[in-house]
């Protein structure tokens, strides 16, 4: 399977995608745990179907050191035990934050209270840029059906 569209061959989209890894690089300043950003890009990933973004986020959350287990879960996180609080919360976060359509009222007044219960203001605003970031990346690479599978830990660093 190819990609309809080489993205790194295109300079418009290699113009445009020079800022989106730039927009990335700020988030690697957060002090939201890296931990904590690998789980809720995998979970929009998986939301978004983006097999791509799902293979990446999950190959470079083990390659950070991250329980394959945990990383399983992900999909289920309200039914598992391996998650903190404040990891519950990103991801519910991340939930409403992806599935904008599916809730006529966007992130609910709830999820954002239970959000800032966890992170203060400069890790609230890391979330939401970080949840805005992957379901760019997602639409991207499902609208290019750019395959999964090949993917290397770390090869856009």
């Amino acid at each position: 399977m190819d990609a309809r569209l080489n993205l790194f061959a295109s300079p418009t989209a290699g113009k445009f995608l020079k800022h989106i890894f730039a927009a990335g690089k700020v988030l690697e300043g957060s002090t939201v745990p890296e931990s904590t950003r690998n789980l809720l890009t995998l979970r929009a990933s998986q939301i978004n179907g983006c097999g791509y973004c799902t293979d990446m986020h999950f190959k470079d959350a083990v390659a950070a050191g991250e329980e394959p287990t945990r990383l399983n879960l992900v999909a289920a996180w309200r039914d598992a035990t391996v998650f903190t609080e404040a990891e519950r919360a990103a991801l519910e976060l991340t939930e409403e934050g992806t599935r904008l359509a599916d809730a006529a009222g966007g992130v609910s007044d709830e999820v954002w209270a239970n959000a800032a219960k966890h992170y203060d203001e400069e890790q609230l605003a890391a979330l939401v840029a970080a949840i805005a970031l992957i379901n760019a990346w997602n639409r991207i690479n499902v609208i290019v059906q750019n395959p999964a599978g090949d993917y290397r830990p770390g090869q856009f660093h």
